[in-house]
């Protein structure tokens, strides 16, 4: 669930006050990338590495996003589909003939995933500070108060207005890095876009979300 973890975080605005100059222009920098985001369709390449630097995983596809609480993942190598309607995330892995079901909010609790559900209390969760600038882009750093969740850090890169790549840094000391090309904002998505159905003969576990029909 990396992908999803580090794409949602992107689409809700400034999620804590800032405490220095530096940290303010960081928040505005995202706000003016965020600002009248209402969705968001684009390629994305991914990568994981160790605490070492060695890389340990890899993959690519595109990726849907529609606030609040909506996303789509297609992955072409490894083939998985990750799904969310908000109030239920599907995993779909092709290969395995398995979909794993979970309630949005459980599967969002304590990950940078949760500033795409828009519930009460997220700005709280937070915190935000300048990251500087590095390859061309620049750089905000978001950090949860909390202790709950496998992630420590959240780095989002942006180009003027446009966010073009995101860094998760998690307590294993693993780095998951996404890049996005091909970016379309507020595009139109195609009724069913953020629904999903398990394919007859898979297994299916788990449960889905309050709500779901």
């Amino acid at each position: 669930m990396r992908a999803l973890a580090a794409i949602c975080a992107a689409l809700l605005p400034l999620v804590a006050v800032p405490d220095t100059p530096a940290d303010a222009r960081a928040a505005e920098r995202l706000e003016s990338a965020l600002e009248s985001l209402s969705g968001l369709r684009a390629e994305f390449s991914q990568a994981v590495t160790d605490s070492a630097g060695n890389r340990i995983e890899s993959a690519e596809g595109s990726v849907s996003l529609a606030r609040p609480g909506r996303f789509r993942w297609d992955y072409r190598e490894p083939r998985q589909l990750i799904v969310s309607d908000g109030n239920t995330v599907w995993l779909y892995d092709i290969d395995l003939a398995q979909v794993t079901v979970r309630p949005a909010a459980e599967s969002l609790a304590g990950t940078p995933a949760l500033l795409l559900a828009g519930q009460a209390g997220v700005r709280e969760a937070f915190s935000i500070t300048d990251g500087g600038t590095a390859d061309g882009l620049e750089w905000s750093r978001l950090r949860p108060r909390g202790v709950d969740g496998d992630f420590t850090e959240m780095q989002v890169g942006v180009a003027g207005t446009a966010l073009k790549r995101m860094r998760l840094l998690d307590k294993l000391g693993q780095t998951t890095e996404l890049e996005f090309s091909r970016i379309e904002r507020n595009p139109p998505f195609a009724p069913g876009t953020f629904r999903f159905e398990p394919p007859p003969g898979v297994d299916v576990v788990g449960r889905a979300g309050p709500g779901a029909g």
